[in-house]
């Protein structure tokens, strides 16, 4: 029998963990449905906000870090909030949850005032969504008006802000959205926590410059030849989305969703091991389409079959018991790098990354073109396994 994959977040049935994030790929009734028929759970509405506030978009708003010849290892945007307001999304979500009554379909909001905030949590339970999340997380664009991280970065903003909306949802769960551009997440989680909302989703983008044209001195993405800064995200931030999610999720005593460099059902899997209960992407899907969701949910089938599991309930948080810190850790466990040879390829990387930064342990024969460890010199350090292209190293444990 095929594991379960549905999940309940905040008292609400998932069919399977994967949600869309507010993004490009869910600014309307259209694009939301077509990843609903390709097997996703649900949909978070790109950010609305009321009729009045004015949402001016510029272009182009996107550019990526290519790494060996690989697209999108981390992509930046410099996009705002929807220009779609609420009375537009309220008729989005009043038709796909006609059309899709078994999906989950969440919105999201950011307001410049309380009345605002409050507004558009009625218009959207009226309209039949089945939970709010607030933006108080974007990196760019707004601050002028107390919005996104302008309010995440601020504990007693952050407390505030989600009373508010707290208040005003009378049916549905809200879910608070984080930033990571914030020294210590905790402090803004346990706000979270105060002000009464019901769960946590960490993180939004991470502000950052993707780079120079250094023939025009422009920085990238270059608008009539003028730059700003951006929200990184893709591959290459899951690390700091791992730390921030675990975080809360051994700390705080809200369900948290995890956004932030999911791209394959292995991250799937890690978010999931520490914490996270439900899986928000972005990035993934605007490179590789809607259909990604069928790798996503194949992976995940079939990794929890194969380590004997018949929920993804059973394993999430699983990782949390083995996360320590530095004065907790094993001085007396040692390893040492085993090269084999039989899948070597002769490249040469491992002896040059460990002469030149870590141990001078990797002996090189010239004549056969391979490596070989001096296990007298070798202290474990993991370099080397890291720059092997094919893994013919392991780290080999001597005590």
């Amino acid at each position: 029998m095929k594991p379960d994959l549905s999940i309940n977040f905040c008292g609400i049935h998932f069919p399977n963990p994967y949600v869309l994030a507010a993004a490009p790929t869910t600014d309307s009734a259209d694009q939301v449905a077509r990843a609903l028929e390709a097997g996703w759970a649900g949909a978070v509405m790109k950010t609305t906000s009321v009729e009045t506030e004015t949402v001016e978009l510029v272009y182009p708003q996107m550019g990526g870090i290519e790494l060996e010849g690989k697209k999108l290892n981390g992509l930046i945007n410099i996009d705002l909030i929807s220009e779609r307001h609420i009375d537009q999304v309220e008729q989005d979500i009043r038709r796909l949850k006609k059309e899709y009554p078994g999906k989950v379909i969440l919105a999201s909001i950011m307001g410049s005032r309380q009345e605002h905030w409050q507004e558009l949590v009625r218009r959207l339970e009226a309209a039949g969504v089945d939970m709010i999340e607030c933006s108080f997380s974007c990196p760019h664009g707004m601050p002028e008006r107390g919005m996104g991280a302008a309010v995440g970065q601020n504990p007693e903003f952050t407390e505030r802000t989600a009373r508010w909306v707290k208040e005003a949802a009378k049916r549905v769960p809200v879910a608070i959205k984080l930033t990571p551009n914030i020294t210590d997440i905790l402090p803004i989680a346990e706000a979270v926590k105060r002000s009464g909302a019901d769960a946590i989703v960490a993180i939004n983008t991470v502000l950052g410059l993707i780079g120079v044209d250094i023939d025009t001195f422009s920085p990238l993405p270059s608008v009539d030849g003028i730059g700003i800064y951006g929200g990184f995200s893709g591959p290459a931030i899951k690390p700091i989305a791992l730390h921030f999610v675990s975080k809360i999720a051994q700390n705080i005593d809200l369900p948290v969703a995890a956004t932030g460099g999911i791209c394959t059902w292995r991250d799937a899997v890690e978010f999931l091991l520490v914490g996270a209960r439900n899986l928000q992407l972005c990035t993934a899907p605007m490179h590789y389409g809607f259909r990604v969701i069928e790798d996503l949910l194949d992976g995940l089938s079939h990794y929890l079959a194969e380590k004997g599991f018949s929920s993804v309930e059973e394993i999430i948080g699983l990782a949390l018991p083995k996360l320590s810190s530095y004065q907790h850790l094993s001085r007396t466990y040692k390893v040492v790098s085993q090269v084999n040879t039989d899948i070597c390829i002769g490249c040469g990387l491992c002896f040059i990354a460990c002469q030149d930064g870590a141990h001078q342990a990797i002996v090189w024969d010239a004549e056969k073109r391979l490596p070989r460890t001096d296990e007298e010199k070798c202290v474990g350090c993991g370099l080397c396994p890291q720059v092997c292209p094919v893994e013919a190293i392991a780290l080999k444990r001597t005590a």
